[in-house]
């Protein structure tokens, strides 16, 4: 027993002396290959002749990649992001057109691997929520104003004779501009809003329906607006430049909460900051970002980014403008007696007039100002001229 444990360790060493003897030396250089390789002896082994795939390395191409690991895809995308705005092979012609990525640079604090994706959260987390909710705030203020302090004005002051208040011209270059308002209003308000008010209740196939026509509509409608807003502009400039009489009126809110109106000229001080506010500033922002997503713009490069900056001047400038001119509407229908008409027949009584505007009715009836301002005949109960002091 000790003779057959003894001879079964000593062939058990000289087995392992051996195999490290043929071990190669790690130092020293790989041995060629065998011609053939030598048939296997494992019966679970690979086949005879099998060559297991190399790993890719970093500088392999994306075909070899694809052989050795069919449906992976993540480096080829990552080289495009990586990429930035390296134009690849299209057969599209125009700016960006092989370009599958905006490159963003990154900045201190923000994470957004794409400008594009940058320009999203800025639509859905600051324009959309804090516009909608800006809206929201002022018809509430409106409705609250109304409730509270009711329609301004005496109703005794539709009596008398009549002063031609607006000309024909006049009236025809609002009602456009207005008419050109309220479509690109609602038209817009749908486009930015309805994927979370009207989507759910209607479903995709209207909805798709209604905001293709609806942006159709916009399109063709906001270079009207743009001409009909100029029109407006030369036409009411000269009454709406301020006069040392409009900070009087300021002061006093124009009589709003007091019940006493503030005399004014033609146009008061809040009328003037609406005409220099929300038709030249707001207007001009809203009509030339309007130009660019319209690609009516020449000699402009339509890059992503320049349509996406225009598109964030667009958005702010027309919620901006919105909430103005709810405030404009309303005075002009609701809030004031007298007003809507003076825009649709163009005439306002003599106690309107000395109500609403004293120091325009006070240069009228001192003949500094005409009471028949256009050629066309006054109405059967207005006067050529109003009655003289």
């Amino acid at each position: 027993m000790n003779k057959a444990l003894s001879r079964w360790i000593a062939v058990a060493l000289l087995g392992a002396a051996s195999a490290w003897a043929q071990a190669p030396d790690p130092a020293a250089p790989p041995a060629a290959a065998p011609a053939t390789a030598p048939a296997a002896t494992a019966s679970n082994g690979p086949p005879p002749g099998f060559v297991a795939p190399a790993e890719p390395q970093a500088d392999d191409s994306n075909a070899a990649r694809a052989k050795s690991q069919p449906g992976n895809n993540a480096p080829f995308w990552r080289g495009v992001r990586n990429s930035g705005e390296t134009a690849g092979v299209t057969q599209v012609q125009g700016l960006e057109t092989g370009v599958l990525i905006q490159r963003f640079e990154r900045y201190p604090g923000v994470d957004y691997a794409t400008a594009g994706e940058a320009w999203r959260q800025v639509r859905n987390r600051f324009i959309i929520p804090y516009g909608g909710a800006l809206m929201l705030i002022a018809l509430v203020a409106i409705a609250l104003f109304y409730f509270g302090r009711g329609t301004m004005g005496h109703a005794s002051a539709e009596g008398g004779r009549r002063i031609e208040r607006f000309t024909p011209f006049e009236r025809a270059a609002h009602w456009l501009n207005a008419i050109a308002f309220v479509l690109l209003g609602i038209s817009g308000i749908v486009m930015a809003f309805g994927k979370f008010l009207l989507l759910p209740w209607m479903g995709h196939t209207v909805f798709g329906l209604v905001t293709y026509w609806l942006k159709t509509l916009h399109n063709f409608v906001g270079p009207l607006f743009a001409v009909s807003l100029l029109v407006i502009f030369f036409t009411f400039v000269k009454d709406n430049l301020p006069r040392r009489e409009d900070w009087t009126w300021v002061k006093k809110a124009g009589g709003m909460f007091s019940g006493h109106e503030v005399p004014s000229h033609r146009f008061n001080a809040g009328e003037k900051g609406i005409f220099w506010g929300g038709v030249f500033v707001l207007g001009l922002t809203v009509v030339l970002s309007g130009l660019v997503l319209d690609h009516l713009v020449p000699n402009l490069p339509y890059t992503r980014g320049t349509m996406q900056i225009a598109h964030m001047f667009h958005a702010t400038g027309a919620v901006l403008m919105l909430c103005a001119f709810f405030g404009h509407i309303y005075l002009g229908t609701l809030g004031m007696r007298g007003a809507y008409t003076a825009m649709r027949k163009g005439y306002v009584s003599e106690a309107w007039a000395q109500e609403h505007h004293a120091l325009w009715y006070e240069d009228i009836r001192a003949g500094r100002i005409p009471a028949q301002r256009s050629g066309e005949p006054a109405a059967k109960d207005a006067l050529p001229q109003a009655r003289q002091a």
